[in-house]
């Protein structure tokens, strides 16, 4: 930030260049990529329009999680002969390591 200046005065110098902000009143923010899925908690978030591109600063508690692939549900399905739920839970322990959910499971395709 700019010293000695406020944030209404900061708002006023961008709204001249052409920049807008505003505030989101967020509860909880996911961004999904391949492999985790990054959580945000107790998020603050701002919106921010530059020559009709929006961009989002995001800050607040954050964790991650594994993510579970379909495919890697159903294989482990196929396998073990377990229910869907059983080879999520399985696959979650694993950190999405299919043959240790399948082996967990115990058939192991014996």
């Amino acid at each position: 930030m700019i010293p000695n200046m406020n944030s209404k005065q900061m708002e006023k110098m961008m709204a001249q260049m052409g920049i807008k902000s505003r505030h989101l009143n967020a509860t909880r923010v996911i961004i999904e990529t391949d492999g985790e899925k990054v959580v945000v908690s107790e998020p603050q978030v701002v919106e921010i329009t530059m020559q009709g591109q929006k961009s989002f600063q995001i800050s607040g508690k954050v964790s991650t999680e594994a993510t579970v692939k379909e495919e890697d549900v159903k294989m482990v399905m196929e396998q073990a002969h377990c229910t869907e739920a059983q080879a999520k839970e399985a696959l979650a322990k694993s950190n999405g390591d299919i043959a240790q959910a399948i082996m967990e499971l115990g058939d192991g395709g014996e």
